[in-house]
């Protein structure tokens, strides 16, 4: 079966025309094609029709009772195989169709709209001659069957491509969906075709949340290429990368979005299996406690529920805050961070929930508050547990009921927004003293999560270092720096009071130190005395004491074992040791 659309104009009477000619060629056998063609006429507004056209048709032994002219939203119902456009306005007009049907466009003589019952037959019967020409060219010459031929070869090549092909017009329709983007997703072409993009997939549809593509706003230059992860029809979860880009017509006009997407769930599971997985929305590690977060991390982003970030001062709490908002469906809007511990209370109460004019001195204009800023997106509370009693209990009504009243103002402001909060204070600790309230503890973590320290994660180091060596000597415009063997076995040593950000400002100062192209010991700052195994070098002959030199764990080792299968080279490169150490680490634990 063809399906062949007709697109009229205004008052649908070039559709009628050329669908009651073609009815009539078809009912007398006329067209040298194998297949039954189904024509489908569509116009904006369907008006009767004047006798003059009833007339001109007769004339040619032709009735049109049996064409039915179709509301624009006839256009998203099924997928066609050839579009004719039967004038300028309706050319131009013509949407993104389901299918990506060929076109063939047809400028016909035209009638003003409104005026077609003051329209003469003589009109009529020139333009029922000229598509009556038109309909048996298309039909007798081998017109419609090289359009329609040319359709399915196209469609034939992308349906054999192993990667996954959607295509959404500007209101995120989507108009095509290839065999491999039903086979990644479970979803039959027929249930997508037509329906909204972000209603078909939840969490953001194909733009994963990042709000790419999604406003009208198609940048044209450069395709975006990221890491997702989509549920599929049957609750899957699945990672897949994505490239997207802009659709551009010939006038240089956006049109559409073209995303092309790859099933890397198996890849994904593996890497991490093996320990090759690195780094996750801006976060580094490998460690298994690492990898844990990662997970966690995806599973909530794409809820609303609060999160609260628990862990030492220096372990990337704000990090985590960040990825979880990069990851949900809000990233489109604002991720707005509030150092709670640095406001005292009076200025904390404004800063979070704004102010009018002449609430208290100093106030010479109305203020939004971090709330409103962060309406529809994330609002980051850092440092929650140095919040006094009296803010605590204002918090807890704007969890609670979504609301609040700016300082000086009696007007209710309602907000969406999802709150993260972070502290290094133990709260159930500070429940237990009366220092911090159990319902708003509960409030803000609904989903708890602890970040591990640098020194219990030391496979992660040497990972770290090299990442923060290289951004900082990037940022500096200098030649590659490394960082040398003995170097690197202090670094994994070291206890790490001040987590990755002591390591971070570790590595600034060597660079400091540092004017060759190798970082060694003496280049890395002096420790004061039981701090750490480095205390303080004379210089690069001076050797740390054997005993104090790797602090491995018999736990990090043998799962650093259990990743490799036993490779003991790959086992020294994840723990960031020599292999000689390595070596003497097992035979002095009796490590198989």
């Amino acid at each position: 079966m063809i399906r062949l659309l007709f697109l009229s104009g205004e008052n649908g009477y070039r559709g009628l025309l050329a669908e009651a000619i073609l009815r009539h060629h078809v009912e007398r056998a006329n067209p040298v094609i194998d297949e039954m063609i189904e024509p489908v006429t569509v116009c904006r507004h369907p008006a009767p029709f004047p006798p003059a056209l009833t007339s001109a048709l007769e004339e040619i032994g032709i009735a049109h009772s049996f064409v039915t002219l179709h509301p624009p939203e006839k256009l998203l119902d099924g997928e066609y195989d050839v579009v004719v456009s039967l004038c300028n306005r309706a050319t131009e007009s013509c949407p993104m169709l389901p299918g990506n049907p060929e076109r063939v466009d047809w400028d016909l003589e035209d009638v003003e709209d409104g005026s077609i019952a003051d329209v003469g037959i003589e009109t009529f019967r020139r333009v029922r001659d000229t598509i009556g020409r038109l309909i048996v060219d298309l039909l007798r010459h081998g017109y419609l069957t090289a359009l329609v031929t040319a359709k399915r070869q196209a469609d034939l090549i992308l349906n054999n491509i192993t990667e996954g092909l959607m295509a959404h017009d500007l209101q995120r329709r989507i108009f095509y969906f290839n065999q491999a983007a039903e086979r990644i997703t479970e979803y039959p072409r027929s249930s997508v075709i037509g329906q909204d993009c972000h209603q078909t997939f939840p969490g953001g549809g194909f733009c994963g949340g990042k709000g790419l593509f999604c406003q009208g706003e198609f940048p044209t230059e450069q395709p975006v290429e990221r890491m997702i992860e989509i549920t599929t029809r049957t609750g899957e979860r699945r990672r897949v990368q994505a490239r997207t880009q802009a659709m551009i017509d010939r006038r240089g006009r956006a049109v559409g979005a073209l995303i092309l997407f790859h099933d890397l769930t198996r890849e994904h599971e593996l890497a991490r299996r093996l320990g090759e997985v690195e780094q996750f929305s801006g976060i580094i590690g490998r460690d298994i406690r690492m990898l844990e977060l990662f997970d966690l991390v995806r599973d909530v982003a794409d809820s609303s529920a609060s999160v609260l970030i628990q862990g030492e001062s220096g372990t990337g709490k704000e990090l985590v805050a960040a990825a979880i908002h990069r990851e949900s469906p809000r990233s489109g809007r604002l991720f707005v961070p509030v150092n709670c511990g640095a406001l005292p209370e009076s200025l904390l109460e404004s800063e979070l929930f704004g102010h009018v004019r002449g609430a208290f001195s100093g106030a010479i204009r109305d203020k939004k508050g971090r709330f409103e800023l962060a309406d529809g997106g994330t609002l980051f509370l850092d440092e929650i547990g140095d919040v006094s009693p009296a803010m605590q209990v204002k918090l807890l009504r704007v969890l609670q009921e979504g609301s609040f009243e700016r300082v000086g103002s009696e007007k209710t402001v309602q907000v969406d927004v999802r709150v993260v909060s972070a502290t290094n204070k133990d709260l159930r600790e500070e429940i237990a003293r009366g220092r911090f309230r159990e319902d708003l503890y509960y409030r803000l973590a609904v989903v708890p999560i602890t970040l591990p320290p640098l020194r219990e994660r030391r496979t992660d180091i040497p990972l770290l270092a090299q990442h923060i060596l290289k951004r900082f000597v990037e940022d500096e415009g200098r030649a590659p720096i490394h960082l040398s063997a003995e170097t690197m076995d202090l670094l994994v040593s070291h206890v790490w009071p001040g987590n990755v950000r002591e390591l971070q400002n570790w590595i600034q100062f060597a660079l400091v130190k540092c004017k060759g192209g190798t970082i060694r010991p003496e280049h890395l700052p002096a420790q004061p005395q039981g701090t750490g195994p480095i205390a303080s070098r004379k210089g690069p002959s001076e050797n740390v004491p054997r005993g104090r030199r790797m602090k491995l764990s018999t736990s990090a080792v043998r799962e650093a074992l259990r990743r490799t299968d036993g490779n003991k080279l790959q086992t020294a490169r994840i723990l960031g040791v020599g292999r000689a150490t390595l070596y003497r680490f097992l035979d002095e634990n009796r490590i198989d």
